[in-house]
């Protein structure tokens, strides 16, 4: 029945967002008491210059703030799909259709989860440490890894050679090709996370993409996949709760590696195996990432080839601040078109 369908995705992101609330005392204690931020503001440019507007607006706010918010998101969502499925062990009649820990759908987007999470986290130990955090090409490479043998798993093992565009009856097939193609997905989708730049912005950013796939993957009838997404959305937004400016801690890498890592295999879940077109609305539905991805490229290109900086500072939203803008009109309006980008990505993967 569709009510219960219902309930199988919104009972675990209501859990999600209620055990997420319940940690972030004990966690925001921790983080407090022990002083886990960066214990000197600033940062670099991807070009090796000091980064002189970001430092301008934000320098003294990365010292006094602690990292490692997003082990608040990733807590909760395991700790909602343990919980789950112990219920549905000891209480197969009630809670049986509630666990979402499913081989055919779920164990690569959360083996994902776990690996952004775990290396994330290392990082900002790095960081919260005196030390530099783990090179960013080390962490390429670790999300090239990652996705590398996922989308060999998809290409070899799921028989995933090919991705569904809007609009067009038969699928693209790739071949071999599939899999540098899931890598390059991945990689561009991480790099968005450095969106988790100001006050309440990554949070409010992902959980709307997350809600959208929860809606793709609940109308595929992949339920547990819908179920995991609904998770993560609820676990965002008791970060968010939190986050809301003046924020509580950063999201981190910790948060954004495991979101990325996640949502692409998400993404990739709810295209040919789903009957859908999961990938290619990506770019839609995520489109504050990829407006922030393109951003940083934007302004590298302008101070290679022009020899000048096309905006303020990159990414954009940063941009938007060095011309005046206070964060929260940035963090609002990124919202709505976030929310509209959803509504219009998920029509199209719908048609």
């Amino acid at each position: 029945m569709i009510e219960t369908d219902i309930m199988r995705v919104f009972i675990p992101a209501t859990i999600a967002f209620l055990i997420g609330i319940g940690i972030t005392p004990f966690v925001t204690h921790f983080l407090y008491r022990n002083r886990m931020w960066k214990q000197k503001g600033g940062k670099v440019a991807l070009d090796g210059t000091d980064a002189v507007e970001f430092n301008r607006l934000h320098q003294e706010r990365e010292v006094g703030v602690p990292r490692f918010g997003g082990v608040i998101v990733w807590a909760s969502v395991f700790l909602t799909a343990d919980l789950l499925s112990l219920l549905a062990r000891i209480y197969p009649g009630p809670f049986g259709d509630l666990a979402f820990i499913s081989r055919s759908q779920t164990w690569l987007p959360l083996a994902a989860l776990a690996v952004g999470a775990l290396v994330g986290f290392v990082d900002d130990l790095f960081e919260v440490s005196g030390r530099r955090g783990i090179k960013l090409r080390i962490r390429l490479a670790v999300v090239a890894a990652t996705t590398l043998f996922i989308g060999w798993w998809f290409y070899d093992k799921l028989d995933v050679s090919a991705i569904t565009l809007p609009f067009v009856h038969a699928p693209l097939e790739l071949g071999i090709l599939f899999i540098p193609f899931f890598v390059l997905v991945a990689l561009f989708i991480y790099a968005g996370g450095v969106i988790d730049g100001i006050d309440g912005l990554a949070g409010g950013t992902f959980a709307t993409i997350f809600a959208a796939y929860a809606g793709i993957a609940f109308f595929q009838h992949q339920l547990d996949i819908a179920a995991l997404a609904a998770a993560i959305a609820g676990g965002l937004l008791a970060f968010l709760w939190f986050n809301i400016p003046p924020a509580r801690f950063y999201l981190s890498e910790t948060g954004t590696m495991a979101l990325t890592l996640s949502l692409t295999v998400i993404a990739f879940l709810t295209d040919t195996l789903g009957g859908g077109k999961g990938v290619s609305v990506l770019p839609i539905i995520a489109l504050p990432l990829v407006a922030t991805v393109l951003s940083n490229v934007v302004q590298m290109f302008g101070k290679k080839i022009l020899g000048r900086k096309v905006l303020r500072i990159a990414p954009l939203h940063h941009h938007f601040e060095a011309l005046g803008w206070p964060p929260h009109k940035v963090v609002m309006r990124y919202w709505v078109v976030g929310t509209i980008a959803a509504i219009i990505g998920m029509t199209i993967a719908l048609l």
